[in-house]
């Protein structure tokens, strides 16, 4: 069975420039037909691209192959060695190579597991993540949350989701209308500074 060198690598999910950067990068798979493509050689230069979250790979008989890639969303900014890089959505850390997107500041030392559960925990409650500034963390692995109307709020290391709903709660009341820090770190405590 004879087939065809790969003639076309298409390439779905990146804006024009991304796109053009990948197939330079793909240039090389043109020299093998279809069969004899090693798919883990496709996988590792996909997986090397801090930009990707998820891909698929189709190979197109005679001679095409597509490329659906699905960029990762930026959640957060970071600073490393005094420059600003994005948090991804798959976990990497990503140079912001100079962008500014208006994103929360994580303080302290990252660490993807624990951001992750705090960003789970913060969708699934009544705090909208936009309304967050900047994000604390602490050697504890316990977060403090700045939300954008200059509101600290202090989470306990457990309980955040719930602590976070009753915050939702709380500054909707008037009485809760001057306050700059509330404190949930005590079980069944709640202190408000003012």
């Amino acid at each position: 069975l004879y087939l065809p060198n790969i003639e076309k690598i298409n390439i779905l999910g990146l804006d024009k420039s991304e796109k053009n950067d990948f197939l330079i990068e793909f240039e090389r798979f043109k020299s093998n037909n279809l069969l004899s493509l090693d798919k883990t050689l496709i996988e590792e230069k996909i997986n090397s691209n801090e930009l990707i979250e998820r891909y698929s790979v189709f190979k197109i008989y005679p001679s095409s192959l597509q490329i659906d890639l699905k960029k990762t969303e930026f959640l957060a900014n970071i600073i490393r060695n005094g420059k600003t890089f994005f948090v991804g959505s798959n976990g990497k850390i990503i140079n912001s190579n100079g962008r500014s997107i208006e994103l929360p500041f994580i303080f302290g030392e990252y660490d993807s597991k624990n951001f992750f559960k705090l960003k789970k925990d913060i969708e699934e409650s009544l705090l909208n993540y936009s309304e967050i500034k900047n994000l604390f963390v602490f050697p504890s692995g316990r977060w403090d949350i700045e939300t954008k109307s200059g509101i600290l709020i202090k989470l306990p290391k457990k309980r955040q989701k719930e602590s976070l709903n009753l915050f939702s709660k709380l500054i909707q009341k008037d009485e809760f209308n001057q306050v700059k820090i509330i404190d949930f770190r005590q079980k069944n405590q709640v202190i408000v500074n003012e």
